[in-house]
């Protein structure tokens, strides 16, 4: 048993004082005492640790190549996204698993203790399978089990290069499959877990509504009765004007009206929905997974999350491109969209809770819904996913309980966390991953082996 003492704790009742949490050998909290003594490992401030729920771990290693504008005099998401392509063809299995664990480490450095990986990167650069079809998933459990980051896998289902039903051209094709062979390698990366601790999970992803058949997105629920679902969402605006020609409605109307959106689910991005959409996507049920800084690098457009929250929606946030991974500024970027689109200040805060406590409790409850993970409180019986922050530096010297979050947050960044939990697994100890030396320099390898990508 580990025994984990903090000066100050957010509980789901609230903020708390010498409260010792007690974690069990399976990685679950056992007990939690309030006014306790002290004992075991002396923590300062004590918080849950929220999931990271939407990630393509392998696009981290191209960031930084892509900021140049190009022959087109009108860079976007799209020429971005052939960059990207080209990127992608020069992956190996040892690459992306390499890319993976740093991906993973700088996870759980920033403060997250699960990773949701979308993953899209299955076959080879031809489209051929390798001898293990599941290949590229296997990659990713064996990042996790080097990392000891708790893992949602989300094998991608992709099957067309849009709404017309086109067939995937050079890069996407690494991605196809029917839904016939999608289910096989669903089988075969659930099976890849196995091997991993009993905290792991896993769900389903049809990428999009223009990759995927019509027919097949309808019934997605049933091909998949269980397990979170997440798919890319109102993005776009072009990709909504392809929606609108080819089935009719806005994306986010057809899905509503066609693929019984529920609590399962998980809709990435959403930055281009209109006001009565927003609503009524929030009363489904389903969780909005946000992107702040990618949506930001990429120019998808702004996420009304006032409006989304007013109306009773759950959040939560993920790194998807990974061009920056970091928690706090996830969602100090958050915020800050809202406030300059709206000219406002502390968009998000309530009558009773600052800014970041209420975000921070927001992406608790959103990323453990999202990744069907008992995680975001400490609480008997939920996984022991835990952060501590750094009470003694400038930035957080004399603020306490909810002034603490919005100093780390809005005044600090990710270097203020030190301690990290994953399902009790203790893999951040003073700011830094436990296998650290040993990432770094895979990833460097990887790095040199892939210059000149693009």
């Amino acid at each position: 048993m580990q025994t984990v003492w903090a000066k100050s704790a957010l509980l789901p009742t609230g903020w708390a004082l010498d409260v010792r949490v007690d974690i069990d050998d399976t990685g679950r909290i056992s007990a939690v005492q309030t006014d306790t003594a002290m004992a075991g490992d002396r923590r300062d401030l004590l918080l849950p640790a929220p999931v990271n729920v939407h990630s393509h771990a392998f696009q981290r290693a191209m960031a930084g190549l892509t900021e140049r504008r190009g022959p087109n005099p009108s860079d976007s998401f799209w020429t971005w996204r052939q960059l990207m392509f080209r990127f992608l063809d020069r992956l190996s299995p040892d690459h992306v698993e390499a890319i993976t664990a740093f991906v993973q480490m700088e996870m759980l450095e920033a403060g997250y203790a699960t990773n949701a990986e979308f993953h899209y990167l299955h076959h080879q650069p031809s489209g051929a399978l390798y001898d293990s079809i599941a290949e590229m998933s296997e990659r990713i459990a064996a990042a996790a089990a080097q990392t000891g980051i708790g893992l949602c896998l989300l094998p991608v289902h992709y099957q067309f290069g849009g709404c017309d039903g086109r067939d995937l051209t050079a890069g996407q094709i690494r991605f196809g499959n029917d839904l016939d062979r999608f289910q096989m390698l669903h089988e075969g990366a659930v099976a890849a877990l196995s091997l991993l601790p009993d905290d792991t999970g896993h769900g389903a992803a049809p990428h999009s509504l223009r990759a995927v058949n019509v027919e097949n997105l309808k019934s997605y629920g049933a091909h998949f009765p269980t397990g979170p679902i997440h798919m890319h969402l109102a993005e776009q605006a072009p990709e909504v004007d392809e929606v609108c020609a080819h089935l009719g409605a806005r994306p986010v109307e057809w899905a509503l009206d066609n693929m019984g959106l529920d609590a399962r689910w998980c809709l990435i991005h959403c930055t281009q929905m209109a006001p009565r959409e927003t609503v009524r996507l929030a009363q489904s049920g389903a969780v909005a997974g946000l992107c702040p800084i990618t949506e930001s690098s990429l120019g998808d457009g702004i996420f009304d999350a006032v409006r989304w929250t007013d109306a009773g929606g759950a959040i939560a946030v993920g790194s998807d491109s990974n061009i920056r991974i970091s928690l706090s500024e996830e969602l100090r970027t958050l915020d800050y969209s809202q406030r300059l689109r709206d000219g406002t200040r502390a968009a998000l805060a309530s009558s009773d809770h600052s800014t970041g406590r209420r975000m921070l409790e927001g992406i608790l409850q959103g990323g453990a819904q999202a990744a069907q993970r008992k995680t975001g409180r400490l609480e008997v019986g939920y996984w022991a996913d835990m952060l501590t922050l750094d009470t003694d530096n400038e930035h957080m010297w004399g603020r306490a309980q909810d002034t603490a979050l919005d100093a780390w947050i809005f005044a600090g960044d990710d270097r203020l966390v030190r301690d990290v939990w994953s399902a009790g697994r203790h893999m951040v100890k003073g700011g830094q991953h436990i296998a650290r030396a040993d990432i770094i320099a895979t990833y460097k390898r990887t790095i040199d082996a892939l210059k000149d990508a693009i």
